[in-house]
């Protein structure tokens, strides 16, 4: 099948309306947004500090991608059913995606609290050493971002969170776009589903 030539304004209108009728997707994006904005809330909770920082940080509770993950695939496995392959590739994604925040990546975030907890004096180069100037630049490094993974209490959470968010919406309200029909506020697109 080929594609009409990038000029042709009807067929980018018809991709955009495809993308927003794309009930799966935002679904699954919508259980992202709410594990990230409830990040407030539990940093709130925990500390007792209003950080809106939070909501561009990775790691904490929940775990977002965690929620986007296994909403998409919830979303998928009502759309398509369990038997399709794309629930089955989403499924594998989700697995690896799950189990790398809760392993590498907070491996890699333990890690990085042990080298910030070293002395400073081992970072520093005596003042005869010649180097490049790209890594005499690093001499005076920044302490390691430590909060990269998750717990699994964390991963979990967002891996319930996802479904819980995905799920009802795709069943009861539907895509962007029929939303957007239904409130009266835009016209259906030739071709979109009511």
């Amino acid at each position: 099948m080929s594609l009409p030539a990038a000029s042709d304004s009807g067929h980018a209108l018809l991709m955009l309306r495809d993308l927003a009728d794309n009930a799966v997707l935002w679904w699954g994006l919508a259980a992202c947004g709410l594990a990230q904005l409830s990040k407030l809330a539990v940093e709130l909770v925990r500390h007792g500090r209003w950080r809106p920082a939070v909501l561009f940080e990775t790691g904490g509770m929940p775990s977002s991608h965690s929620a986007l993950m296994t909403g998409t695939t919830a979303a998928i496995s009502w759309s398509e059913g369990f038997q399709s392959p794309l629930f089955a590739l989403a499924a594998a994604l989700s697995f690896v995606i799950l189990y790398d925040a809760s392993g590498v990546r907070r491996a890699a975030g333990l890690t990085a609290a042990r080298l910030n907890a070293l002395p400073t004096s081992l970072w520093t180069l005596p003042e005869s050493t010649a180097i490049p100037e790209a890594v005499a630049g690093a001499a005076a490094l920044k302490p390691l971002k430590e909060n990269l993974g998750h717990t699994r209490t964390e991963v979990l959470v967002g891996s319930l969170l996802g479904p819980l968010v995905a799920l009802p919406g795709l069943a009861l309200v539907g895509s962007p776009l029929h939303l957007a029909h239904q409130w009266g506020l835009i016209a259906l697109l030739p071709g979109a589903a009511p």
